[in-house]
């Protein structure tokens, strides 16, 4: 008897005997013959293995979709349209992404070109950002910072956000400010805003919305009902962003 038959026939005399006898268990030695019939045969067959992962991801991934989905749900207008964010673009576009990032966070840095051409090809798009600060007190420092030049000159926060983002080094209060100071908002404004208006709601609602969302990491984005995770690229997102038009889910199938 080939093995491939003799696990079918052990297969079929368990169901049969279980079926009408459902608490009759496996002896011992009918336990001990299974495990070493299943474990030959995934010896012999390891990409069943890889298919079983492959099956636990898609499984995992559509829980976490679910809770987050649920999340963006009960906490629409905290993603969408917080007083503390700014947003870029069509502030009256067809699809809003909100982006959930941090100011020394090496793919935040990297994803910042993917903003840039999104809003350059798209002139439909609402682009959210979500200040995240989550690495050390550096992020938080410069967030502060931020905050008070987005209260003092708002016109200006896109191009302050591009430039500390996406200039080279640790992003810190010093170096914050000092961009700041360049682009013609006063050190002494800053510290006096940063102390009359700490915006610690911001950065609590923040780290609340991140827990309810599951994100682990930056970036990551709201894009339609769904959550994205990671520097996932211009060309997913421009797909994700036509899914949104076209069935109004960041993926359609």
């Amino acid at each position: 008897m080939t093995f491939q038959t003799k696990l079918a026939a052990t297969v079929a005399l368990t169901i049969a005997v279980a079926a009408p006898l459902p608490a009759l268990a496996l002896d011992d030695a009918q336990k001990k013959e299974m495990g070493e019939f299943i474990k030959e045969y995934l010896v012999e067959n390891p990409e069943i293995l890889l298919d079983v992962q492959e099956a636990l991801q898609k499984k995992q991934e559509a829980q976490q979709q679910a809770k987050a989905q649920s999340a963006i749900t009960d906490n629409e207008k905290a993603i969408f349209s917080s007083p503390y964010d700014i947003a870029l673009g069509n502030p009256k576009g067809d699809v809003t992404i909100v982006e959930f990032f941090d100011y020394n966070c090496g793919y935040c840095k990297r994803a910042l070109s993917d903003m840039d051409e999104l809003l350059k090809e798209d002139k439909n798009i609402r682009f959210v950002l979500k200040e995240l600060p989550i690495l050390g007190p550096d992020s938080l420092a410069a967030h502060k910072v931020s905050a008070a030049f987005r209260d003092l000159a708002p016109e200006k926060y896109g191009e302050f956000h591009r430039a500390l983002l996406g200039g080279e080094g640790r992003a810190t209060e010093e170096s914050a400010i000092a961009l700041a100071a360049s682009m013609g908002v006063l050190e002494a404004d800053i510290r006096k805003t940063m102390t009359e208006k700490p915006h610690d709601d911001a950065v609590r609602q923040a780290y609340s919305l991140a827990n309810d969302l599951g994100i682990t990491g930056t970036p990551s984005y709201v894009l339609g009902q769904e959550m994205v995770f990671g520097a996932v690229g211009v060309d997913d997102l421009k797909e994700k962003i036509a899914n949104v038009r076209a069935c109004g889910k960041a993926n359609c199938s």
